[in-house]
């Protein structure tokens, strides 16, 4: 199993903070950015290798990662067309180091909590994040979900769906359905829609089920707000390092 981490986004809604560095570099707490904890998680967890897209700022990123994090081996896949592609188009450019496991894969403004991350990993099946105590969310990704599958992700959804988190695990042979598809997308030169279109469209041949974290800990941060409340929500957590 290893880890995919999209960070190759812009991040154009956390304002000044992202003129000088990639969103993932925004500090949880003193010292702790989003990719310190998601990878200090991962390793908590077992996880041994993980594979990093990158845009903006990608050197400062990976330098900081290879500094501070030595305990997992980290393969970096930086996409030159950030500012007009989306991430479809990065897992597509790491497409030679995603096969032949089964794979965690995360945005990487995304903030959890240890006992999510390792419920997810834990699962026997595909899943995919959500959160039944949730209200829809009417610009964020919900999950279609019908006779306990998952058959649509995406921000247009309304009936039948719940509010969903792009937090993965994909069993090899479901990756790589998945795979198959997002390659035949950019091969198309649809390179600028979400990956989850291309999941959509193969939904009928995989098995992806809903894990629902049941209000515990599992956000993105889209904006300085976001930001804010993550803080909020990880203060304790982060400074007694418990789960």
């Amino acid at each position: 199993m290893k880890a995919l981490i999209l960070n190759s986004g812009i991040g154009k809604r956390m304002g000044e903070l992202t003129k000088t560095k990639n969103k993932c570099m925004a500090e949880l707490s003193q010292g702790i950015t989003i990719i310190d904890w998601q990878l200090e998680l991962l390793q908590r967890e077992g996880m041994k290798e993980a594979v990093i897209t990158t845009g903006p700022f990608s050197d400062a990123l990976m330098e900081h990662v290879t500094k501070k994090h030595p305990g997992i081996h980290v393969t970096f896949r930086h996409n030159p067309s950030y500012d007009s592609t989306n991430y479809i188009y990065s897992i597509a450019l790491a497409q030679d180091v995603l096969q032949g496991d089964d794979i965690i894969l995360m945005h990487g403004d995304l903030v959890f909590e240890q006992s999510v991350l390792h419920d997810i990993m834990e699962s026997k099946a595909s899943v995919m994040a959500i959160d039944k105590s949730l209200p829809l969310p009417e610009k964020d990704f919900k999950a279609v979900v019908e006779d306990g599958k998952i058959t649509k992700v995406g921000i247009e959804f309304f009936e039948n769906a719940y509010a969903a988190q792009p937090l993965y695990k994909m069993l090899q042979v479901e990756w790589n359905l998945w795979l198959e598809e997002i390659m035949a997308y950019c091969g198309r030169g649809e390179r600028s829609v979400y990956a989850e279109h291309a999941l959509n469209d193969i939904s009928s041949q995989i098995n992806l089920e809903p894990f629902d974290v049941n209000a515990r800990i599992c956000m993105e941060v889209d904006n300085l707000e976001d930001l804010e409340r993550a803080r909020g929500l990880m203060e304790g957590i982060i400074v007694t390092g418990k789960p």
